[in-house]
């Protein structure tokens, strides 16, 4: 979101800019993207052995949050905006990382979900690196 803005500070010029910000996040959403079912499965691993460790003690396992601002809002983008809005948006949003592991937690099993978020990428490079060059 903010790399085009450096970009420019550092002397590069739009297309230079643009390609680094495209390569950049694609490369973050690819890696965070394929690997976000393995996190997923080790989170709920880690959290099911914490369970069973409070359980042993005779503690009561604290409940987990559900109803959080973060997760109203991608609950909120996914319904009204569908699998294009979380491939678009989400990792512009929220962050590469996080917004290519929500994308694939929802819709990992299509096989358009990819490259929908690379095409998001696409977009949204272009945009970010058009206000740094052109309005700001």
């Amino acid at each position: 979101m903010f790399a085009p803005f450096t970009g420019f500070g550092l002397g590069l010029n739009f297309w230079e800019t643009y390609i680094s910000s495209v390569a950049g996040g694609t490369f973050g959403a690819a890696i965070f993207y394929f690997a976000s079912e393995g996190f997923i499965k080790f989170s709920q691993k880690k959290r099911k052995q914490k369970e069973i460790a409070y359980r042993e003690k005779g503690l009561e396992f604290p409940k987990k949050k559900r109803f959080t601002k973060t997760n109203r809002f991608i609950i909120r983008l996914k319904r009204r905006l569908g699998i294009y809005g979380i491939c678009f948006w989400a990792p512009f949003f929220l962050s590469v990382p996080i917004g290519s592991a929500v994308a694939a937690k929802f819709y990992g099993k299509l096989g358009k979900t990819f490259p929908l978020i690379f095409l998001g990428m696409c977009i949204n490079a272009m945009i970010t690196c058009s206000l740094a060059y052109h309005i700001f």
